[in-house]
C-alpha cells in the first residue's frame, strides 16, 4: 500500500529532500508503508532509504536526520487511512442501545488496535489480521488495551455473535510469550458471564501475569433503547456484593502472589453494592482509572488535599453557582461542594443532580448526561445565573453534547452563564475559587 503525502512541515528532514504534496511514500528501508504506525516506526531512524512516488514515476532518495525526530510528512487523516470498525454484534454494545438522531460519528463503532496503542481505545481482537498481530510483536507495541470479557471460547462467541471471537483468545498467550503488556476489560452481564464464568476468566487472565499489567470489572451499561436486543437484567445490590466478592478475592490473591492487585472492580460495582469506596493505596497506580475504577477515590482525595492546601492568590469574593452531575456521582459532588462552602463560607454551590431520561435504564455517569435533560430538570431551579457543567458532559471539542445541543443554547434555554469545569478534583477546587463572577 502506498500512502499520498498531503503536506511537508518546513525545516524537516522530507523538506530537505525534496519532498512535497502530491508524492506517494511507497516505503522506508524496504518496509512497506501502509499507516501512522509503520510511518513513525519505520522513519524513526537517523537514515532512511525511502522509495517515493512522483508524477509517476518512481524515484529512490536517502535521508539523514536526528535519532527519532519527526521526518516531516502530514497526511490526510491522523490515521493515514480509515479506522477499523468493529465486525462484532455484542449482545451489551451501547451504541446499538442509542436513539436515532444523534450525530452520525456517535454511530461509529471503532476496533482498531492502532487507536489501543495511540489513543488507549479497547478492541476485541476479532479485526485484527495475522500481518497486524505480527506487527505489535515486531514493533513490540505495548501496552494494548483488549476487552475480553470472557475466556469461554463458546461463551465468547455467544456474547460478541463473532464467529472468530474464540479463536483470537489465542493471541493473549502469543503476545504474552513476546512480552507485550496487555490491559484487560471485563463487561459483565448478568446471568451471562459473571459467577463461575467470570472466575475461570480471572483465573486465565490472571496466569498471563506480567504481561497481564491490569484487569478490570465494569457493569454493562442498559438503556431504555434495547427492543429487538438480547434481553438483559441491571445488576442490583445483592447481585452487585456476589460480583464484587468474587474480584476483590482474586484480587487479593494477586497480590499476595505477585505483589499487585491487578484485578481492579469498577466504583460502580461498589455504589449500587451501597459499599464504601475502597481506599487511595487499594487502587496502586490507578492502571484503570479512565474505565472508571477509583475515579471517584482519587477525586476525593486530590479535592480535599488541593482544599486544604490551597492559597487563593486574591481574596475569594462572594458567589454562588449551580452545579449539575450524574446520579451516580451527585453523593460525592455534593459532598465536595459542601466542604468547599464551610471552608469558604462566601461561596454558596447548588448541586443537582440530573437523572438520565435520555437513555433511560441503569445509565447514571455525568459523561453520559444530555442538555435535554439538565434543561427539564433544573428549569427554574437554577437561582444563582451560573451555570457549573463538567467539561465531560461535552465532546472532545467542548462545544455540543451528545444531543447536539449547544453550550449558548443551553444558556439561552435556562437564562444563565454556563461555566464548563474540569473533572480533576484538585482542578475542580482552583476552577471554583478562581472564576470572577459578577
Amino acid at each position: 500500500m502506498a500512502v499520498r503525502i498531503k503536506s511537508v512541515n518546513k525545516g524537516s528532514a522530507a523538506e530537505k529532500l525534496g519532498l512535497r504534496s502530491g508524492d506517494t511514500l511507497l516505503s522506508a528501508d524496504g518496509n512497506e508503508i501502509n499507516d501512522m504506525l509503520d510511518y513513525q516506526f519505520y522513519t524513526s531512524g537517523p537514515s532512511l532509504h525511502l522509495a517515493v512516488q512522483r508524477g509517476g514515476k518512481l524515484e529512490y532518495l536517502q535521508a539523514e536526520k536526528g535519532e527519532y525526530e519527526p521526518f516531516g510528512c502530514e497526511f490526510e487523516t491522523y490515521l493515514i487511512d480509515k479506522k477499523h470498525s468493529c465486525a462484532n454484534h455484542c449482545m451489551f454494545c451501547f451504541i446499538d442501545q442509542m436513539p436515532k438522531g444523534l450525530r452520525e460519528t456517535l454511530y461509529f463503532k471503532d476496533d482498531d488496535e492502532r487507536l489501543s496503542f495511540l489513543f488507549g481505545n479497547y478492541i476485541t481482537l476479532t479485526n485484527l489480521s495475522e500481518r497486524e498481530a505480527e506487527r505489535i510483536i515486531k514493533m513490540h507495541i505495548s501496552p494494548i488495551n483488549i476487552s475480553v470479557h470472557t475466556t469461554d471460547p463458546d461463551l465468547r462467541v455467544r456474547m460478541m455473535a463473532n464467529k472468530n471471537a474464540g479463536k483470537v483468545l489465542a493471541y493473549l498467550d502469543r503476545f504474552a510469550e513476546a512480552g507485550i503488556q496487555m490491559n484487560f476489560q471485563l463487561v459483565l452481564c448478568r446471568g451471562v458471564n459473571d459467577g463461575a464464568a467470570l472466575e475461570k476468566t480471572l483465573e486465565d487472565l490472571c496466569a498471563l501475569y506480567p504481561a497481564a499489567a491490569s484487569i478490570a470489572a465494569v457493569p454493562s451499561g442498559l438503556t431504555r433503547y434495547r427492543k429487538g436486543l438480547y434481553p438483559l437484567t441491571a445488576y442490583d445490590a445483592q447481585s452487585s456484593r456476589e460480583v464484587l466478592e468474587i474480584l476483590e478475592r482474586w484480587g487479593n490473591r494477586c497480590k499476595e502472589q505477585y505483589g499487585c492487585r491487578l484485578v481492579y472492580p469498577g466504583d460502580e460495582w461498589y455504589l449500587c453494592a451501597g459499599r464504601p469506596i475502597p481506599p487511595h493505596a487499594f487502587y496502586e497506580d490507578y492502571p484503570q482509572l479512565e474505565n472508571g475504577v477509583g475515579m471517584w477515590r482519587l477525586f476525593q482525595e486530590e479535592f480535599f488535599e488541593e482544599l486544604h492546601a490551597h492559597r487563593p492568590r486574591w481574596p475569594v469574593l462572594p458567589r454562588k453557582m449551580d452545579l449539575v452531575t450524574g446520579t451516580l456521582a451527585a453523593p460525592l459532588i455534593g459532598q465536595a461542594a459542601e466542604a468547599l462552602s464551610r471552608r469558604y463560607p462566601q461561596v454558596r454551590l447548588a448541586v443537582h443532580p440530573v437523572r438520565n431520561d435520555f437513555f433511560g435504564g441503569n445509565v447514571s455517569v455525568t459523561g453520559l448526561v444530555t442538555a435535554t435533560d439538565i434543561v427539564a430538570q433544573c428549569k427554574g431551579k437554577l437561582k444563582s445565573g451560573h451555570l457549573g457543567v463538567p467539561e465531560v458532559m461535552l465532546r472532545d471539542e467542548k462545544d455540543r453534547f451528545l444531543d447536539d445541543w449547544t453550550i449558548p443554547r443551553l444558556e439561552k434555554a435556562l437564562g444563565v452563564k454556563v461555566h464548563l469545569l474540569p473533572c480533576g478534583g484538585g482542578a475542580l477546587v482552583r476552577a471554583l475559587l478562581g472564576f470572577r463572577l459578577p
